[in-house]
């Protein structure tokens, strides 16, 4: 293959990136759009799947206009998971997607979870998994499960819109639990389960495989050539840890995105409920994960919703988050007495809890906008600590480090609260797009600039500013732990009684 650079695609929850890198992992050219999705009723989630492909091809658009696009060796996808659309034999949607957030499947969840069912796919119930929202569909839409002809992730949606074909990287199938993780293949079982068959399901090949070629309509929509390679990526979780080189035991990701997802490296499989398993960027190795999926999302929804400060205010060239940081920062660790539960979206990893909502714990009328924004931040720093401490406890391996990542990383405040919560240093990934890095390496390794995953990963990350833990504010939070971790097991009934109080008032 020709070319020095390769392109990375990142499909989001709420947009879409193009970076084209070189061989140093350094950011030539990047082009983003945003999206928005819907909420027909609480806990859904949905999303047109057409606006990953325009917001794709005007990302790229951008991004390619900047660099001559000869240069270009290779391309790879990575991109919000979970979420999944139902198409006809022509690739059309025949209702919208649904979303990794969308907790519709509750009782589907508790009628077909299982520990077999965790066995095979490495997830514990849980109803970001889409297994459990084709059930939904199953009993609920059957005649949309009917007609469908294709079963499709972001990966595989945008892989065909690129290349014709109907396939995928076992890496982004993974996260639909359709997959049995021992040996990478899909589960008929489970397939059958849902009234589907694995015809309904991409051809899925291994992590930086060659899995296509531009097509000519494409090329000619996107400017690029024609048979530019299409390699197999990964969803974005994954893609974020090989970007910033988790190949190995010892060091484990953070990344600070609308969902906040941690993760090591494993060579072996492993499952346990206090996290899930997915595939790894290095094929036929594994992440160990924690999730949750209100990272960003609770501090937008609250910025949005409540804080009434508009981007420039003040005569200041700042947006809301920065002015409300430098407010936050005045104040003491706790707040002043403020914790802040942030399961706007229910909690995953290690409660398993669709039915828990977000909860503002201490208020009193010393309280203002910034004492809420430092909450938010805390909570989310208390409950990934939760999370780890579970998760590290059934593995027997402590992180001695964190390599953090995503939007969330460009807040000095919050990676200060996280290295003070976990008492362990926080390392910012030099390059803050590390998720569309993972896919450059991906395109890199294919493309033969480089012979392996890990020599590309070597070649291509790095870190940057490093926060340590100010050991005064540590045990500060050591003390607030405590009563955090205590709100979640208090609370858990009632969150389940409220849900069910409003399904019968509704």
């Amino acid at each position: 293959m020709s070319g020095d650079l390769v392109l990375g695609i990142d499909c989001s929850t709420t947009s879409a990136k193009a970076v084209v890198w070189d061989m140093a992992g350094r950011s030539v050219a990047m082009g983003r759009t945003t999206f928005g999705h819907a909420s027909p009723q609480p806990g859904w989630g949905e999303q047109d799947p057409t606006l990953w492909w325009r917001s794709t091809v005007e990302a790229i658009g951008q991004a390619c206009r900047q660099i001559d696009p000869a240069r270009l060796a290779a391309m790879s996808i990575t991109h919000q998971r979970e979420t999944f659309a139902c198409l006809d034999g022509a690739g059309h949607a025949l209702r919208p997607a649904l979303l990794w957030l969308d907790t519709r499947a509750a009782l589907e969840v508790q009628e077909h979870g299982s520990e077999e069912v965790h066995r095979i796919t490495g997830k514990p119930p849980n109803t970001a998994t889409s297994w459990y929202k084709m059930l939904w569909l199953r009993a609920h839409e059957p005649r949309t499960m009917d007609s469908a002809v294709h079963v499709a992730d972001v990966h595989t949606y945008l892989v065909h819109r690129l290349t014709g074909e109907w396939t995928s990287s076992w890496g982004s199938v993974d996260p639909l639990g359709v997959l049995d993780l021992r040996d990478f293949t899909l589960d008929d079982g489970l397939i059958d389960q849902a009234g589907l068959t694995r015809d309904h399901f991409p051809q899925i090949h291994a992590p930086g495989e060659v899995i296509g070629a531009l097509s000519a309509r494409a090329a000619d929509q996107l400017g690029l050539r024609r048979d530019l390679p299409v390699v197999a990526g990964l969803g974005d979780g994954q893609a974020a840890g090989l970007g910033v080189g988790i190949t190995r035991p010892g060091d484990a990701y953070l990344n600070l995105g609308t969902g906040i997802v941690s993760g090591t490296y494993s060579a072996e499989y492993r499952a346990d409920r206090a996290f899930r398993t997915m595939s790894g960027g290095v094929p036929r190795t594994y992440l160990i994960e924690t999730f949750f999926g209100g990272g960003t999302y609770n501090i937008n929804w609250f910025v949005d919703n409540f804080s009434d400060i508009r981007a420039n205010a003040f005569g200041l060239d700042l947006s809301p988050e920065r002015i409300l940081e430098a407010a936050a920062a005045s104040l003491p660790a706790g707040a002043e007495g403020l914790l802040a539960l942030p399961y706007l979206t229910g909690v995953l990893t290690p409660h398993w809890d669709s039915a828990a909502r977000g909860t503002l714990f201490g208020l009193s009328p010393r309280h203002g906008k910034a004492h809420v924004y430092r909450a938010i931040l805390e909570g989310l720093a208390m409950e990934q600590r939760v999370s780890t401490r579970a998760a590290e406890a059934a593995m027997g391996v402590e992180a001695e480090r964190f390599l953090v990542m995503g939007g969330g990383s460009q807040s000095p405040l919050w990676c200060q609260v996280m290295a003070d919560v976990f008492d362990r240093p926080v390392e910012v990934a030099r390059e803050a797009e590390a998720t569309c890095l993972g896919a450059g390496m991906l395109a890199a390794v294919a493309a033969g600039l480089y012979a392996s995953v890990e020599e590309a990963v070597a070649g291509m990350s790095g870190t940057g500013r490093v926060y340590e833990p100010d050991r005064s504010q540590c045990a500060k939070y050591d003390r607030l732990f405590g009563v955090y971790s205590d709100l979640y097991p208090v609370l858990a009934r009632n969150f389940s009684d409220l849900r069910e109080v409003m399904r019968e008032i509704a």
